[in-house]
């Protein structure tokens, strides 16, 4: 799932000491992404993946950040992220972090206003077990995702519904809230791979069904890395949906084992907030 943030050390800061989270491969970019991965952007920005093993296996988080721009808008689109741990809350609360009572859940929530839902409980597996995103209407939703998406569908009452591809992975939960889902500006987008040959498939599925196509088929360059393939849709209550080819993927999104200095040497760099309070003025608000 993709964030957007406006302060990547803090936010680095706090998915390294508080979640424990590691960073599996970051990138730099000098325009904006041909499928709008960086946001309706068109200048530099970077992008971190972050989580708790490979990719290939794990869920994991994208850190989208994109220089000059300090603060994004949030929705009431993103419900959080849960994940189980023995060891999150001790962590946190050692390092500095207020974990918050909601609804009898355990919120940790980052410098950029993203919800972590942490359980006391062993991960057996991916601690990452589910991400939840709102919904103006389930059932039309949960046809949308079963039955175009093709996820199986694990649990549903009146006002969730949880989803997958396997039953070992991140599942997707669905929440009714009752009204119209506002994405503003800090709006993310959830990924899947799949092979590349459904991609097409895939397209031409959505576009019979009178869905969204936000992109369709094209191909992306990573610098010095793998060429993927990608279609964007959108689902009933417009969450940006990316499946990409896995073969390229797999080689995309490798763990580089300079992550971490890759991205502190990036932020070492990066003289915008310096210049910003120089010039007494705070950095772009989307």
């Amino acid at each position: 799932f993709v964030f957007k943030i406006g302060n990547r050390t803090e936010t680095a800061r706090f998915l390294r000491n508080a979640l424990g989270m590691k960073f599996l491969r970051h990138e730099e970019f000098e325009k904006g992404c041909d499928a709008a991965c960086n946001g309706p952007y068109d200048g530099k920005w970077s992008k971190s993946m972050v989580g708790y093993g490979a990719e290939d296996n794990h869920f994991v988080v994208e850190l989208t950040y994109n220089y000059g721009i300090g603060t994004y808008q949030m929705g009431n689109d993103f419900k959080g992220i849960t994940i189980h741990s023995k060891n999150i809350l001790e962590n946190a609360k050692q390092n500095g972090y207020s974990v918050t009572q909601e609804g009898g859940q355990n919120i940790l929530t980052s410098p950029d206003g993203y919800q972590f839902i942490i359980e006391d409980k062993e991960s057996n597996g991916d601690p990452v077990k589910k991400v939840a995103l709102a919904c103006s209407d389930l059932k039309k939703s949960v046809d949308f995702w079963s039955n175009l998406c093709d996820m199986k569908i694990y649990s549903q009452d009146d006002k969730s519904a949880v989803l997958g591809y396997g039953d070992n992975q991140c599942k997707l939960e669905l929440i009714d809230i009752g009204t119209k889902v506002e994405h503003a500006k800090a709006f993310g987008r959830i990924a899947f791979s799949c092979p590349r040959i459904q991609l097409p498939d895939i397209q031409e599925k959505m576009k019979s069904a009178n869905q969204t196509i936000l992109t369709p088929l094209v191909s992306l360059d990573t610098p010095g890395k793998a060429t993927v393939e990608v279609v964007i849709l959108a689902d009933p209550d417009g969450h940006e949906i990316c499946f990409v080819g896995d073969e390229a993927f797999r080689e995309l999104s490798q763990v580089d084992p300079k992550a971490d200095l890759l991205l502190d040497q990036a932020i070492a760099a990066d003289k915008s907030d310096e210049w910003f309070t120089k010039k007494g003025i705070p950095k772009a608000a989307a």
